[in-house]
This record gives C-alpha cells, structure tokens and sequence, in this order.
C-alpha cells in the first residue's frame, strides 16, 4: 500500500505532492495564514507536478526489456520518479520561481513593474496552444481582444501612420490581453492600455494605483498617477501623439517595417525597463498581426 503522502509548510525538500484531498485542504488553510507562503508552496507544487510528468513521459519513451516488469516494479519507478520530481524542484532560478512570480502578478496586478515614463511591465497573456507545426495558436480570448480594438485601431493607424497591430499588439502587451488595466479608485475602467503616467502637463483624469517601481534594482511599493480617459479610442490616439510627438520616440517611427525593429527601438528608447521587453512585444504583435489577417 502506497504511504499517504503529506507536505508540511517549510518543510524540506522531501515534502510530497499535493494530489490528495487532505494535502490540499492543507494548502488552503496555509492560504489563509501565510498567503505569501503558500503561494510559494503552490508554485512549487506546480513544479513538483510537470517534473514527475516529464520523467513519466521519459520512461515510457525508454524500451523495456519486460523481465522485471510488473505492478511492483511499476509502482516503485512512479515513487523514485517522484522523488526525483521532488529533489529537482525549488531551485534557485527553477520553474517554480517564475509560476511564483506570474502567479503574484495574477493576484495583484499592481506587483508588476513600470518604467519611469509610465509603461507597465507586460502580464502574462493567456498560454496558446501550439498547432502542429510548433507555432503558437492565438487562444478565443485573444481574437476577441483583437475584435474589440481593431476598428478604433485601424482608424488611428490612418491618423498616425502606426499600424494597427503593433498598436494592438503593445495594448495586449501591457494589459495581458486586457486582463490587468489600470483601474479607477471605484473599480471602473481607467481605459489607459499603454500604461502611460499623468505627469504634469496632463490636465485629464487621473487613476491613481499602488504599483511597483524598481529603484536601483529594488522594488519598492508606491502610488502613482496614470492618465484616465473616457474612452479606449482615446486611450489610442494618446499613445500615438506620445509616440509621434516625442523626440525619444523618432527612431520608432523608423521602424514600422517589422514587429521586431519597431520593438526593439521602443525598448532602446526606454519605454519599459524589461532587457526581454522587445522579444516579448514582438511576439506579441505577431500574435496579433495574425488575428488582424485571420479577421479581414
């Protein structure tokens, strides 16, 4: 009879999965508790998980020679390989860190970084699915992000000359796909999806949130002010005359031939402080650029 496996908050690494009802009523009422804690914990467990997987996946690539093979045999290699699961989780720099961190950002969208003109560091979209040739597969969610800016989109991008998805793409960007706006004090919408700080020549609508900023490498908790709009198409055409009046933006509008350049001149130019910031918008304009051709 396989042990009940059991897992205790900072306990050491041979703490076990949580895949019974009692390990996870466990882990609830460490929630309660120690909320920090346990999402460390969750994180973790997380990982725990996908390792066993991945060694499971692995010995059933793996010839068998049938000899030793039975249920005993079978049961052992599935306690060894969580085990194993176990020891190769929770490393510094590890799998588990980065579910953490996305995690904290899904619960407090506030937690993610800005960059000192007012853009915020991107949230995590929704994973997509890759199709059979290893591309990823924009998600519904996705297409109705696409859906709902295009028409407003389109229309700046023959004001501007910015194209439509590379807008929509930073939006996206910024807002994980409109999952993490910046809000107004009474929950309403603050319609900014670029992030953009009310400094002091703005005169509109302020929202004024907690939120992130690194101060020599350290992250510290402060309330700043972000520009307010009535409206998402105000939101665009904002971001255009940022991006079409400012002089530290020129070279951008050099670069409105690939998702890639355009990129990697908005990070040069400091728009955020993420070194992976023009990877991470490039492929996201690309998702995009592939939903605007799917709709046409």
């Amino acid at each position: 009879m396989v042990a009940d496996v059991r897992f205790t908050l900072g306990a050491d690494a041979a703490r076990g999965l949580a895949a019974d009802a009692r390990s996870l009523d466990a882990l609830k009422t460490a929630s309660g508790r120690d909320p920090k804690a346990a999402l460390k914990e969750t994180a973790r467990q997380f990982e725990a998980l996908f390792m066993r997987e991945l060694l499971k996946s692995m010995r059933e690539a793996t010839m068998k020679s049938g000899l030793m093979d039975n249920e005993g045999s079978e049961l052992g290699t599935d306690l060894l390989d969580e085990q194993w699961a176990l020891k190769m989780t929770g490393l510094p720099g590890g799998l588990s860190e980065m579910i953490e961190r996305q995690l904290r950002q899904q619960i407090d969208p506030a937690a993610r970084p800005r960059a000192p003109d007012g853009a915020a560091a991107p949230a995590t979209a929704p994973a997509a699915m890759p199709d059979a040739g290893g591309t990823p597969r924009p998600s519904a969610a996705q297409a109705a992000f696409v859906e709902q800016h295009r028409a407003v989109a389109q229309q700046v991008q023959r004001e501007s000359g910015i194209p439509a998805a590379f807008m929509i793409g930073q939006a996206a960007h910024e807002t994980g796909w409109g999952r993490s706006e910046i809000r107004m004090a009474d929950g309403h919408h603050s319609h900014n999806l670029f992030g953009i700080k009310a400094g002091p020549g703005w005169s509109g609508k302020v929202a004024e949130v907690t939120t992130t900023e690194y101060v020599d490498g350290q992250p510290r908790k402060v309330v700043q002010r972000f520009r307010a709009y009535d409206s998402y198409a105000e939101a665009f055409r904002d971001y255009a005359r940022l991006i079409t009046g400012s002089p530290r933006y020129q070279a951008v509008l050099r670069s409105l031939h690939s998702p890639q350049a355009f990129a990697q001149q908005l990070q040069q130019a400091g728009y955020a402080t993420d070194p992976q910031y023009a990877a991470k918008l490039s492929r996201v304009i690309n998702t995009a650029l592939q939903l605007q051709r799917a709709l046409v």
